[in-house]
């Protein structure tokens, strides 16, 4: 790791990488066809309105799998609540057919997630990250790159 991978903050240098693991309320599967191609962008552009930037993103049919870099000052707590929220508040906007009185996205995530910590073993995240298609059993033939 070189000094050049660190970012800066106002009296701070930091490499704060997290591997993030959360799913849909119930473990249904739905984060395929039209849901899984609009979470991927919006997954960017939450993480971007909290200073963070998803490194490697994946979908499989019943969990989201990320590499997320998240600046100090913000909790991992903050902007994985800030992600799972809005985007089940996009998402029931798009997809619910009530357009009016509906009480956001409640039904999409499950509570919690898991997170660890990446350090030094980003490369070896990735490639877990990416092969989670593959490792998923029924394995259907859509991409769930984000």
């Amino acid at each position: 790791m070189t000094t050049s991978s660190y970012e800066s903050l106002a009296h701070s240098k930091w490499d704060c990488k997290y591997h993030i693991v959360f799913i849909p309320k119930g473990r249904k599967k739905e984060l395929y066809g039209k849901i899984r191609r609009f979470l991927g962008p919006l997954f960017h552009e939450l993480a971007g309105q909290r200073n963070c930037k998803i490194i490697e993103g994946h979908m499989v049919q019943d969990h989201v799998n990320m590499l997320i870099r998240i600046p100090p000052k913000y909790s991992v707590a903050e902007v994985i609540g800030y992600i799972k929220g809005k985007s089940a508040i996009a998402v029931a906007r798009q997809f619910s057919s009530r357009k009016r009185n509906f009480n956001g996205g409640e039904r999409l995530w499950a509570r919690g997630y898991a997170v660890s910590t990446v350090g030094f073993e980003e490369a070896q995240i990735k490639t877990y990250i990416r092969q989670q298609e593959q490792l998923d059993s029924k394995g259907f033939d859509e991409n769930g790159i984000f």
